[in-house]
């Protein structure tokens, strides 16, 4: 009597994996490289440009001599009256130049230190950077009486010391994300603490020209801000793209990075000393405006749904949030004219505490 053998189970068919959100398409160019893009990333960005241009529009025809938008197309292009010329060329073309570079800026130094830290907190704002640059000028202001060129350079002089400052004093056999923002909000704090005293012991009108400059204003910004601030950004902005990579696998860990072949600590210093030269610059061509630099590479991330830093569209995004501003500063109050800063300031404050509770319902802090 023979025994049946049991006949096998059919095997399960093999599960497809899940469709990916994310689209990524590769393009190899002519020279043999090979470029990988993400056509909501892409997407992302020509509709931030659009909203650049569309807003740079309507905010140079607006103001107490208004030009229509078709009227600033025309003038830009040179088919505008003389008047139209004058008060587009040499009037609001630099504010809102400027304001263009300064947001940009931020918004992609904001996208290094937060990547650098993987911290959403770890903003210019929060760890003391533009508290330094606000040090440096109001030295320039209160001690020396110096002009607005000297008032620029302090504040420049200032974010780059703090920053060299809280680099050393976070530095212990490399920088760890967390502890450079625990000794950023310390130094912070002793530099606001500094920032009050000096505005005791300043006169009424250094005081006065003191607190005007801490609010973060474009109002009569012209070509003399601009140029600086365009040879700096043209430097240091494609510089910190092209790290853009190594960057991205930083925030995989150290030894992550090191196992990929990126040179961690050589690339680390050279993302947060550009930072920090952006963000100083940007102080000093339109004094210390907050919360586009924290509240930039966020929405940015959120709008691409991309992993990484967000280089690109960080700055595109710090770009549109300061026209925005600038805008409402200028036209949602009546009559009265509002410094830029005081916008971004109520704007970014309710972001902040909203990404604050977001942060803690989700345990990471």
């Amino acid at each position: 009597m023979t025994a049946t053998q049991p006949s096998p189970a059919p095997e399960a068919p093999a599960r497809r994996p899940a469709p990916s959100t994310r689209t990524v398409k590769a393009v190899r160019t002519a020279g043999g490289l090979s470029l990988r893009i993400e056509p909501r990333a892409a997407l992302s960005a020509l509709l931030l440009l659009a909203v650049i241009l569309a807003v740079s529009v309507v905010l140079i025809g607006s103001g107490d001599f208004p030009i229509a938008p078709a009227d600033v197309v025309a003038t830009l292009l040179g088919n505008g009256t003389a008047a139209q010329e004058f008060v587009v060329q040499h009037l609001r073309m630099p504010r809102v130049l400027v304001a263009i570079l300064v947001g940009a800026a931020l918004g992609i130094s904001g996208a290094v230190f937060q990547s650098v830290s993987r911290n959403p907190l770890g903003s210019p704002d929060v760890i003391g950077f533009g508290q330094g640059a606000t040090v440096g000028a109001l030295t320039v202001i209160v001690l020396f009486q110096g002009s607005a060129a000297d008032v620029a350079g302090g504040a420049a002089v200032g974010g780059l010391v703090t920053g060299a400052a809280i680099y050393l004093l976070a530095w212990k056999r490399g920088v760890h994300g967390f502890r450079l923002v625990l000794i950023g909000i310390g130094v912070a704090a002793i530099l606001t603490a500094v920032i009050h005293y000096l505005l005791t012991m300043a006169k009424l009108e250094d005081a006065t020209r003191a607190v005007v400059w801490m609010t973060g204003s474009l109002d009569g910004r012209d070509w003399a801000e601009f140029r600086p601030l365009l040879n700096v950004c043209a430097v240091l902005i494609p510089l910190v793209l092209a790290l853009g990579r190594p960057l991205r696998m930083l925030e995989m860990g150290d030894d992550a990075a090191y196992a990929l072949g990126v040179r961690v600590e050589r690339t680390r210093i050279v993302l947060m000393a550009s930072a920090v030269v952006l963000v100083s610059v940007a102080a000093a061509a339109a004094g210390p405006i907050t919360f586009v630099a924290l509240s930039a590479p966020q929405l940015a991330r959120r709008l691409t749904r991309s992993p990484g830093p967000g280089l690109g569209a960080s700055a595109l995004m710090g770009a549109a949030l300061l026209l925005v501003a600038d805008w409402t500063a200028s036209n949602a109050f009546g009559e009265r004219e509002l410094p830029v800063g005081v916008v971004t300031g109520v704007v970014g404050g309710v972001y902040l505490l909203w990404l604050l509770v977001t942060e803690r319902k989700a345990g990471r802090i």
